[in-house]
């Protein structure tokens, strides 16, 4: 019996074996058909100017810390971060995309959305590939969600605006594109003052991640005269905030929700973390807007809402301009309908009551929420109808011209 047992034994370990054998012929075939790059100089050649050394982070226990976002990824050599843009190579830490943006266009400010900065102004948008978080319900998954080495390694730009007059007399501009491979801060802030831009927005992605290429790009736009606009989820370590903040204009950031667990489920992240940047935000003197975008079912409960705008009003204040969104079907929450406009109405109200001033409703074109109105004669100072700006009669020094009451914003 004992040697029956044995004999079992072994042709089943001569089977294992055997498999085991031909998987091992089957990897060294592929590897000797398609090898793997051995080194990061092969994955990324030497000499590539979107490779850069990155900022905030220390040499621990034979790798890499990173202290940009509050994950701060411990990366042993060749291993990225979960933003998927910064690396560990030869010991120092790199970010993969410096002047490498995916995506840049010429946007109405009312697109971010950004109300009370410059209405009715263009602002330069561009973002690179990478996220620190990864939000079930992305609308630029695309982009947020992808590496560097997957991106196009041309980007089409707004390179200037060509104004001319059209048959009816009136003035029209056309925007004259190029091609790129890299779009340095300089170039950046080149192309936004030749389209008549009052700013440029680090926005579509998640602008944490390429934080030294906002960083410079901000600062020369600041001695340019243009306005600065971060759009972002708000998910920065103090130390990174602290350094950008003065260069930063207004600072809108995408509060997903008021639950830990609704962060730590579909967003990846936790909501104590973006609470800590708007307060920091707020010491720092950065003009900053909130958009909660309303899921049905996973973050439009009423208490959780008024808990927000409770929050708000204590921590920053009523004048902080507070956006309840639309939302619409998106990568991974394809089976979530749209957000009813009476949820959007009702959140509206809630917050209203809490004491906010400035409580506007999102991607609801023609909604009269989209307006901003007097907070103490509740008139209409800017009409707005989607990205257009209809109306506006806030005065140059800021102010209501029915009542003189200072309104919160950038205007001139």
């Amino acid at each position: 019996m004992k040697d029956s047992r044995t004999k079992i034994h072994s042709f089943f370990f001569s089977i294992a074996l055997a498999g085991l054998t031909m998987a091992a012929l089957s990897a060294s075939w592929l590897i000797g058909r398609y090898p793997p790059p051995t080194t990061f100089s092969e994955l990324i050649p030497t000499g590539n100017p979107s490779v850069k050394d990155a900022s905030f982070w220390k040499t621990t226990c034979a790798g890499a810390q990173c202290f940009l976002c509050p994950f701060k990824c411990f990366l042993p050599e060749g291993t990225r971060g979960r933003c998927r843009v910064r690396i560990n190579s030869s010991g120092r830490l790199r970010t993969l995309v410096w002047s490498h943006p995916v995506s840049v266009h010429v946007d109405p400010v009312e697109k971010k959305p950004v109300f009370h900065l410059l209405p009715g102004r263009w602002i330069y948008s561009l973002a690179t590939v990478g996220c620190n978080l990864h939000c079930q319900f992305c609308q630029n998954w695309e982009i947020s969600q992808s590496y560097p080495e997957a991106a196009p390694r041309e980007t089409v730009f707004p390179a200037e605006v060509k104004i001319f007059q059209a048959p009816d007399g009136t003035l029209r501009g056309s925007l004259i594109p190029e091609k790129t491979s890299l779009l340095t801060p300089k170039q950046v802030v080149e192309a936004a003052l030749k389209t008549r831009c009052a700013a440029i927005a680090y926005t579509y992605s998640e602008p944490t991640i390429f934080y030294e290429y906002v960083f410079e790009t901000a600062r020369l736009a600041k001695e340019k005269g243009l306005k600065n606009v971060m759009v972002s989820a708000g998910y920065i370590n103090s130390r990174a905030l602290e350094q950008l903040a003065p260069y930063i204009d207004v600072y809108k950031v995408d509060l997903k929700g008021f639950d830990e667990d609704f962060y730590r489920k579909t967003v990846g992240g936790e909501l104590r973390f973006v609470l800590k940047t708007l307060v920091e935000l707020k010491k720092h003197g950065v003009m900053t807007e909130i958009v909660n975008l309303l899921a049905p079912t996973l973050n439009d409960d009423m208490d959780s809402i008024r808990r927000m705008a409770r929050w708000i009003h204590e921590n920053l204040g009523p004048d902080v301009p507070l956006f309840f969104s639309r939302f619409t079907p998106q990568y991974r929450m394809q089976n979530i309908p749209p957000t009813p406009v009476e949820t959007l109405e009702k959140a509206r109200r809630i917050a209203l009551d809490e004491g906010l001033h400035y409580v506007y409703i999102g991607n609801v074109t023609g909604h009269e929420a989209e307006n901003t109105y007097c907070p103490t004669c509740h008139r209409v100072l800017i009409q707005r109808h989607g990205y257009a700006v209809l109306q506006n009669l806030i005065d140059k020094n800021g102010r209501c011209p029915y009542d003189k009451t200072r309104i919160p914003g950038v205007w001139s």
